[in-house]
């Protein structure tokens, strides 16, 4: 049974500078790290978002062939209280456009954007009504 996302994870040439420019955006400090410093981390983990979601990075030279490669594959999008102002932050950082901020549907409010971060993965976000009604249901 699929019980919930667990773990998202990307891939960077540069650990140490993936972790800083994610901790920045996320305004947390990565909670993991492996190695332990003081050696040169070679996977760091962040847990943010309502559900303490983890994305983690790991050293590029880890990735399986052909898993690393340029931008593609499948997208997961984070919901966003400020689509526009998240896509601009994420472009005023370094990263570029990927996908242009979109409307879905029948205009009921399901609206994406995604960028490719400066270490190459494609980072998706968006406006999803389904997901506030889904957190609104917990309080």
């Amino acid at each position: 049974m699929f019980r919930g996302f667990a773990t998202l994870n990307f891939y960077a040439d540069d650990i140490g500078a993936a972790r800083d420019w994610y901790a920045e955006l996320f305004g947390v400090e990565a909670y993991y790290a492996y190695p332990p410093a003081p050696a040169a981390p070679a996977y760091v983990e962040f847990r943010i978002g309502d559900d303490e979601d983890e994305i983690g990075f790991i050293d590029r030279r880890y990735a399986p062939p052909g898993e690393a490669g340029p931008p593609g594959g499948a997208i997961m999008h984070w919901h966003v209280d400020d689509l526009q102002g998240t896509v601009d932050r994420l472009l005023a950082m370094g990263a570029k456009e990927h996908r242009p901020i979109t409307e879905h549907g029948d205009g009921s409010g399901f609206v994406t954007a995604s960028v490719v971060d400066p270490f190459g993965n494609v980072l998706g976000v968006m406006h999803n009504p389904h997901y506030l009604e889904i957190v609104g249901k917990r309080s």
